[in-house]
């Protein structure tokens, strides 16, 4: 699913963000990268997600090499890919049922299609009771089980969550984090970013260590 090889990444400052990374993701894994604020997390994500592009090595997801994908593919290969955001990043003015859709609409879905996968979205994430409502009215809780199934609305085959439970309680954090384990018991490859080690130690799995950039450890806890 996922093959990274030697990559290197740097913002202009002495000490690279990301460095001689080597790392293999397998279909159907649940992957977590842990590391302090600053140890390249994000980056590595970004990276995945093409939001940001390696200046040396070799990334491919899903088969497809980044390092050659032309601008022009990139909103291709988002579709096969989830984010889901610390911030949650849900459009205020619009409803749940419309934060959700979007990503749907963005790909022109019929209404019907719509329909059916938002309600089987929110039903899966127990909000199917809150379509009508705005983001504004929903516990943070609540906020980031919207923007999962916002992120899960196209069917990704890869599920990249970037500290998701960052503004939860540690009982809030474990129910996103169970969520994420179910979503990939149905076959999808999820990969969490956190700083959170005590709340992730209560769900064993692979956790892929960074520190300053690199890769210090990788192993399953």
């Amino acid at each position: 699913m996922i093959q990274m090889t030697g990559v290197y990444k740097s913002y202009g400052k002495e000490r690279a963000a990301l460095s001689d990374i080597h790392l293999t993701i397998e279909k159907g894994e649940f992957v977590f990268v842990v590391g302090a604020s600053g140890a390249g997390k994000t980056t590595l994500l970004k990276l995945i997600f093409c939001e940001e592009r390696g200046e040396r090595g070799e990334i491919v997801v899903n088969g497809q090499n980044l390092f050659h994908l032309k601008e022009s593919e990139i909103p291709y290969l988002r579709r096969t890919i989830g984010f889901v955001f610390q911030d949650f990043k849900l459009i205020h003015r619009k409803t749940v049922f419309e934060n959700v859709s979007l990503p749907m609409e963005m790909r022109g879905a019929s209404g019907s299609e719509i329909k059916k996968r938002v309600h089987e979205m929110l039903n899966m994430v127990q909000l199917d009771g809150h379509s009508r409502d705005l983001p504004s009215t929903l516990s943070a809780g609540e906020q980031q089980r919207v923007a999962i199934a916002r992120a899960m609305v196209n069917y990704p085959l890869l599920l990249l969550a970037d500290e998701p439970t960052g503004n939860l309680d540690e009982a809030l954090s474990l129910d996103i984090l169970e969520l994420l384990k179910g979503i990939n018991g149905s076959g999808t490859t999820v990969l969490v970013a956190t700083h959170q080690r005590n709340t992730i130690s209560k769900i064993p799995g692979r956790t892929i260590a960074l520190k300053q950039g690199r890769i210090v450890s990788d192993g399953v806890y």
